[in-house]
């Protein structure tokens, strides 16, 4: 099999941000805004979450728009959300855009879900105007699937309300996009785990430090966010090549994970703390 290089497989942030955008002079290097990654595969842009790092991105998109593009949602919370509705390249006409997801619970389908819970309540622009071509693909959280010479695998999160984990394959390389999902008291994640084995980029939901989850004052416990020490085990279990710490707390300035940096290198030495316009190849 001919493997690729890292030209050909690269991983950008455009959102690092959890559960709120936090701009501010206390973010600047690490970046405020919510969850969004791009997949450059093979000459494709997967976009993977629809945070408010989707507005830097689409006006990166919108400079030479490619005829289609691809979105990728773990979950519908409004942190992953809350850029959609001014994602530009939805308002070109004939642009075609691919929207992959689960069925929430007790919806009917994802595009009636998309439109009437996503858009139309949260967008103070008219739905009329968007005039891309909205294609909608119902993926069953389990399932396996193909784009061209991409396979994506999927499984469960421990989230409220449900949320998917997506690993991508292409050429013999992987990349598992793991936010958001909390982890157990007592073992590690099945699910998580599986999709991690041998996998060269594990993106992580490493919300909070150990001591931030389990404080018995303030308690993080069911919030459904993990830790970068859990996110450690589970690279080590697995075999990862590559931790990228994701997901960051809003408190969290940016020279408390300059020091948390240090502190997972030392756990985990070829690990790297998530920032906006960051970009790392996939070897």
């Amino acid at each position: 099999m001919e493997t690729s290089t890292s030209s050909d497989f690269v991983i950008q942030f455009w959102g690092v941000r959890g559960s709120i955008p936090t701009p501010g002079k206390d973010t600047v290097r690490y970046g405020g805004n919510t969850s969004c990654i791009e997949m450059h595969i093979g000459g494709k842009r997967l976009i993977f979450d629809g945070g408010t790092g989707l507005q830097e991105l689409s006006k990166d998109l919108m400079r030479d728009l490619p005829p289609e593009t691809y979105m990728f949602f773990p979950h519908y919370h409004w942190d992953h959300i809350q850029g959609f509705p001014f994602f530009m390249p939805a308002f070109v006409k004939d642009h075609r855009l691919h929207i992959y997801g689960t069925l929430p619970q007790n919806g009917d389908s994802l595009e009636k879900h998309f439109i009437e819970r996503v858009l139309h309540p949260n967008s103070p622009i008219p739905l009329a105007g968007m005039q891309a071509d909205l294609k909608f693909t119902h993926i069953v959280c389990g399932d396996t699937f193909e784009m061209d010479d991409i396979t994506f695998q999927t499984g469960h999160l421990n989230h409220p309300n449900n949320a998917m984990g997506y690993r991508v394959n292409w050429q013999g390389h992987s990349v598992f996009y793991c936010t958001d999902t909390e982890h157990y008291p007592d073992r590690l994640d099945e699910n998580v785990l599986e999709l991690a084995q041998g996998a060269d980029m594990l993106i992580y939901d490493a919300m909070y430090t150990d001591e931030e989850y389990n404080n018995p004052k303030a308690p993080k416990v069911g919030w459904g966010h993990s830790t970068w020490e859990e996110g450690v085990r589970i690279a080590k279990a697995a075999g990862v090549k590559t931790l990228v710490v994701f997901h960051h707390e809003p408190s969290h300035s940016d020279d408390f994970l300059d020091a948390l940096d240090l502190e997972v290198k030392a756990a985990f030495p070829n690990s790297v703390l998530a920032r906006e316009g960051m970009m790392l190849p996939v070897y």
